[in-house]
């Protein structure tokens, strides 16, 4: 039986995860869970799943429920003991959104457990530093994105496969071709209206303004350790092609299905082994045109920033997504217009020192002060 730690247990991710537990109770065991501040949420997961040990990282919401915990189960609250959780089990779920998800994917590593990794932000920021404690500890990753499943599918479960391009798609979100002159006046209510995926909030917005895209090769770049020359990006409307590897022979090989994230959590969980997921089968005569269409990089200011940010490399991807983060977060609160989430990023990463990644102290730093520079853009020069 696999022994889980489930670190961001009440997103999106996470609930699908417990999803994917109460379909194979057999296989799986949560032994810890923690959650932010959703404390209602999580206490109904702890009470279904009994782990041994559970964490609310939000101290006042974790005070409110002590009292209902069952019996045998372990809880405390706060960021140290969240950490803690990750010394139960044999494989951590990183669920969690956010640059915090780096400081847990790398006690993870330092804890020796393998990684199903649904946290963007591990290898955005710390890319180089993660993949080379990962390759010391000689533990497990696997890639929980629907991309990067799919990459990795196609790849035979493996990140050190050859191959000649890595094909990543997208569904182009709900404003493909739109000028920067009709994307002014988007309101987050509309942003938010995914055409093809049910998410978050923060990582629907970044699918709008494709950021989440420019994560994604970042990410590939340091799963698959190659250039950014060898990685492509396509948009395929309806989200069925997931992602594509041409190899040398000149041969493709495609991960198809219909959009679902609980394929490629369960596949991280069971794999080599695939097991019934409650997926409909692809009916293939009612599909139509699969189409692709290209992925204009100027034409969407974000993902340009973010392949600029890759190219720099060293702390710009962390300042990105620092900058990322803060400015999504003010546009959802009404504070900036959709257009401004690009100018906010572009100030931070030309206000960002080079410094060499070298440890989390370098990382965390470089994501405080992009943070900083982004309240103070939004502060001083958005008005809304």
């Amino acid at each position: 039986m696999k022994k889980i730690s489930l670190i961001g247990s009440t997103g999106s991710i996470g609930r699908q995860v417990c999803n994917v537990v109460r379909r194979y109770r057999d296989k799986f065991q949560i032994e810890s869970i923690v959650a932010n501040a959703s404390a209602e949420a999580f206490l109904s997961q702890v009470l279904e799943f009994k782990p041994r040990y559970a964490v609310l990282v939000d101290e006042e919401a974790g005070k409110k429920i002590a009292d209902k915990i069952p019996q045998g189960v372990a809880f405390s609250y706060g960021a140290q003991a969240g950490l803690d959780a990750l010394t139960y089990g044999d494989t951590a779920v990183i669920a969690t959104t956010g640059f915090s998800g780096l400081k847990y994917s790398l006690k993870a590593v330092e804890e020796k457990k393998n990684i199903a990794l649904a946290n963007k932000e591990t290898l955005v920021c710390g890319g180089a530093l993660v993949m080379e404690k990962i390759k010391r500890a000689g533990i497990a990753l696997m890639p929980v994105d629907s991309e990067h499943s799919a990459l990795w599918q196609a790849l035979s479960y493996r990140l050190d496969a050859p191959f000649k391009r890595l094909i990543i798609t997208a569904s182009g979100g709900p404003f493909y071709g739109k000028t920067q002159e009709e994307l002014k006046s988007v309101t987050p209510e509309i942003a938010l209206r995914h055409p093809t995926w049910n998410m978050g909030a923060k990582i629907t917005v970044d699918s709008a303004t494709l950021l989440n895209k420019g994560f994604e090769v970042i990410e590939a770049k340091w799963l698959y350790n190659c250039p950014l020359t060898k990685i492509h990006t396509l948009v395929q409307p309806t989200s069925i092609v997931h992602s594509l590897v041409e190899f040398d022979d000149g041969g493709i090989l495609a991960q198809m299905s219909y959009p679902t994230m609980e394929l490629p959590i369960q596949l991280a969980l069971t794999y080599p082994e695939r097991l019934p997921c409650d997926l409909p089968s692809l009916d293939f005569e009612k599909l139509g045109k699969i189409e692709f269409l290209p992925l204009e990089r100027k034409a969407y200011p974000c993902y340009d920033l973010a392949l600029t940010s890759a190219e720099l490399g060293d702390n710009y991807p962390c300042a990105l997504n620092g900058a990322g983060e803060v400015a999504v977060g003010a546009f959802l609160n009404g504070r900036i217009a959709f257009t401004q989430i690009a100018d906010i990023i572009q100030e931070v990463l030309e206000g960002t020192e080079r410094v060499k990644a070298t440890d989390y102290e370098v990382l965390s730093a470089t994501d405080e002060r992009a943070r900083a520079l982004a309240n103070e853009y939004i502060d001083t020069r958005c008005k809304h």
